[in-house]
């Protein structure tokens, strides 16, 4: 499954949860919500709840890519190390393939017509 197929799923799963079982918490203890001296509809209580819930989520998806992403960046950074140490152990030998390639190799005559 693609990354962005199940960050949508993710979502829709959150804000369907958020719903479900916010208007039955709702109902079942006959809470009200207000804001100033407004009463609230419960499901605009639910949505705002949702909302904040999915952002939740969203801050949550960045903290884990970050961290996963620093330590493929740890790890890239270590594979390149090590590529650069056998670069400066080998470089001698990559020098002299390198010259015997160049004159080893097949030239190709051009010619002009």
């Amino acid at each position: 499954m693609s990354f962005f197929k199940s960050f949508m799923l993710a979502i829709i799963a959150t804000l369907f949860l958020t719903y479900a079982f916010g208007v039955s918490l709702i109902e079942m203890l006959d809470i009200d919500v207000y804001v100033g001296n407004e009463l609230i509809e419960p499901l605009k209580a639910i949505s705002i709840s949702a909302l904040v819930v999915v952002l939740l989520v969203v801050v949550a998806l960045a903290i884990v890519l970050s961290v996963f992403g620093s330590i493929i960046f740890a790890v890239m950074l270590i594979f390149g190390g090590a590529a650069m140490v056998m670069l400066g152990f080998f470089w001698p030998i990559f020098l002299i393939a390198g010259v015997i390639w160049l004159v080893a190799r097949d030239k190709q005559s051009y010619h002009h017509s």
